[in-house]
């Protein structure tokens, strides 16, 4: 059997070296259909921890803890198998060995627990830090661009017209002003703040080059070998051409950009161009000193110790008939804070809150619902 097939013989202690390998490196589809076979084991035991945490706490406890019941099944379900040296469900699936890259041995415990806890507690980490960050620094930017704004205002004075040669050369560069600055970080703080282009960039490597799925992956030089006996006359096919569709739909996205950032200087030259009257100049300081004044941002209403909980006072809201009319149907339990969409569907806050958040819709009847048109209602 060694002799008919080399790729399965096993080394002498002469030609054993850590650069050498007898197996193929797996490729993307074989990777892709691993992950894709624990992410289905892990959603169903992602499901029954759900189950058993609403058996024992509440609808309202699972649903308001449903991401850390997530990660922590992810959590147990790697420490069971990649943590202790085992392969997972997937990787024995598709019959995949992990090795480390620059060794090309098993990986030691140091780059599996790193490869874990990368992968599920640290994005779990960002998803909690970067909502409250994006608003301070919103928050932030917000009230500079308007001083910045009403001191522009109202120290504008009648300037002498340039040239139209010198304002054509000098256009890009009075673009890019801190004020402008400013603006443009306001306007792209989620794309800035946001990991979603490294994991494209890596995702379009991996696709072109079958190594390192996982950007976590990535970071401690771990992949796959491909250990079933592969006949001569098969080919291990690859996904480039996803590679490259996708790298094209990144370079159209960044064209797309571009373009509108050069609108935007054309825009504002010729608003520069155009002599503003006094009025005019007076109306707009008015304009920002009721901007500053009533600012657009809608504060985020507590979660914590509902004011009106129907359990407890069932008279709080008491034209609400008993019965299956006054339980919320996203954690089917008695209203706490009832509160109605605009298009007059009634849930608890805590509830449509979380859910408006990830989609900006009605749970029943997927109608656009905004946060702050959401009214409680009041006995």
């Amino acid at each position: 059997m060694a002799d008919d097939d080399p790729n399965l013989s096993l080394p002498t202690t002469d030609t054993l070296t850590p650069t050498s390998h007898f197996y193929p490196f797996a490729s993307s589809p074989d990777v892709i259909r691993s992950h894709e076979k624990d992410v289905f084991l892990t959603s169903g035991l992602i499901q029954q921890a759900q189950n058993i945490v609403r058996s024992l706490r509440g609808a309202r406890f699972a649903h308001t803890h449903a991401d850390a019941i997530k990660h922590l099944t992810e959590l147990l379900y790697f420490s069971l198998t990649t943590v202790i040296g085992n392969r997972t469900l997937g990787e024995e699936y598709c019959d995949l060995v992990q090795l480390e890259d620059d060794s090309l041995r098993l990986p030691s415990i140091t780059r599996r627990v790193g490869y874990v806890l990368s992968s599920i507690l640290v994005p779990w980490t960002l998803q909690r830090i970067l909502p409250a960050l994006r608003h301070r620094l919103r928050n932030k930017l917000e009230r500079s661009i308007a001083r910045q704004q009403l001191r522009a205002a109202q120290q504008t004075s009648p300037l002498p017209q340039k040239s139209s040669s010198k304002t054509s050369t000098s256009g890009f560069r009075s673009f890019w002003t801190k004020l402008r600055i400013q603006q443009y970080l306001l306007e792209h703080v989620d794309s800035i703040t946001s990991l979603s282009p490294i994991y494209a960039l890596s995702i379009a490597t991996f696709y072109f080059t079958g190594s390192y799925y996982h950007l976590s992956k990535r970071l401690w030089r771990l992949r796959y070998v491909f250990t079933k006996k592969i006949e001569d006359n098969e080919q291990r096919i690859g996904y480039e051409v996803l590679g490259v569709l996708l790298a094209l739909q990144i370079a159209v996205q960044g064209f797309l950009h571009v373009r509108k950032l050069g609108h935007s200087v054309n825009v504002s030259e010729e608003e520069k161009n155009t002599a503003d009257s006094p009025g005019e100049a007076r109306s707009e300081t008015g304009a920002l000193l009721a901007s500053i004044q009533h600012p657009a941002a809608v504060p985020v209403l507590p979660a914590s110790a509902p004011r009106y909980d129907l359990e407890e006072d069932p008279g709080a809201v008491s034209w609400i008939p008993d019965g299956q009319q006054r339980k919320c149907t996203l954690c089917l339990e008695v209203f706490k804070d009832p509160s109605v969409t605009t298009c007059g569907h009634v849930f608890c806050w805590v509830c449509v809150r979380d859910w408006v958040r990830e989609k900006p819709e009605c749970p029943l009847c997927r109608q656009e619902v905004l946060l702050s048109k959401v009214l409680p209602l009041r006995g």
